[in-house]
């Protein structure tokens, strides 16, 4: 995102004093014409950004420039970080009133936080254009205390302890390597690595979160959009996953689509009923999920999935009999 570019411009010019448009482009990654209409966009929005021509010449900041912003502490202002991290400010048009106050509110922060802050956006990605989970309608809420261990974890770069339940099973202890936080339709997801391995947990599905003081194995810099395309990617098209086709009683759509990875096919039957088709992690996952719902969903097909559950329901049926009881 630009505005995450424009701060880290600025941060490098107040460390180093004087870059080169080369340097700059090398440190940003970007091309030297970006650079230079970076420039521009800043001495726009007022940053006293100068340049100094000849063999050693180069950008620079006014000696003494400091932005005027009081009353906020770290936490505070890596709060607005995460929230100009919204795609939401381009498509207002806020781009540029947003780009300066995200220079003020960086600039404002002690020199012991600067880092951190400076790094903050990268690690956090707010509804990224994906198909992913994106039929999924459920808010959901996580509790402060996770959250915010969650994120001193995500954003000082720790290794942290994770009490999770996975789907259909009992819940464990893990420790993860945080890599960033993404947000899909109001469903909060972190991505990290295991024992050198992609993971990604839903955050609703943490029971508890510890920070480590052992430093996380990650990159330093990250591309958190790329990063969630990939798995996305791999996730829907990998290895074990299944298509169920089911009817399901309305009342009970959004635990069935809550719990799918994606839904492919939506209609109404005559009687009100939906035909739904369903994508589901494994087979485990997909009887799991349609277990739940008891009378109220019906597997058409694949037909192992109707037997898997006919034979559950049967042996159900059987323990409760009369002359079972003793």
């Amino acid at each position: 995102m630009r505005a995450d570019r424009l701060v880290s411009l600025v941060l490098l010019l107040r460390q180093h004093g004087r870059l080169s448009a080369a340097t700059l482009a090398r440190e940003l990654e970007v091309s030297t014409r970006t650079v230079l209409r970076d420039i521009d966009a800043l001495s726009a929005a007022g940053v006293p950004v100068y340049a100094e021509r000849g063999r050693h010449g180069g950008f620079a900041l006014l000696p003494g420039f400091r932005t005027e912003l009081t009353g906020l502490n770290h936490d505070e202002a890596l709060a607005l970080l995460v929230a100009g991290s919204r795609r939401g400010a381009q498509a207002f048009g806020l781009g540029s009133a947003l780009a300066s106050a995200m220079l003020k509110v960086v600039d404002a922060l002690p020199d012991s936080y600067r880092d951190t802050a400076a790094g903050a956006a990268q690690r956090l990605l707010i509804e990224p254009e994906t198909d992913l989970l994106s039929r999924r309608l459920v808010t959901e809420e996580v509790p402060d205390t996770i959250m915010a261990a969650v994120l001193r974890a995500v954003f000082a770069g720790r290794k942290l302890r994770l009490h999770y339940t996975a789907v259909g099973r009992t819940p464990e202890w893990r420790t993860v390597d945080p890599i960033g936080l993404v947000t899909v339709r109001d469903q909060g997801y972190l991505l990290a690595t295991r024992n050198g391995a992609d993971r990604t947990y839903r955050l609703s599905r943490v029971l508890a979160a510890e920070e480590l003081d052992e430093p996380a194995e990650r990159p330093d810099r990250v591309d958190l959009d790329r990063t969630w395309q990939e798995r996305g990617r791999r996730f829907r098209t990998g290895g074990d996953q299944v298509t169920v086709r089911v009817r399901v009683d309305p009342a009970r759509r959004d635990e069935l689509v809550g719990t799918a990875l994606a839904v492919l096919t939506e209609e109404t039957d005559a009687d009100g009923r939906l035909r739904m088709e369903v994508t589901f992690q494994d087979p485990r996952h997909a009887e799991w999920a349609l277990w739940q719902l008891g009378a109220a969903a019906e597997a058409l097909s694949p037909q192992w999935l109707r037997d898997s559950l006919h034979a559950r329901a049967t042996a159900l049926a059987a323990c409760y009999a009369p002359e079972a009881l003793i």
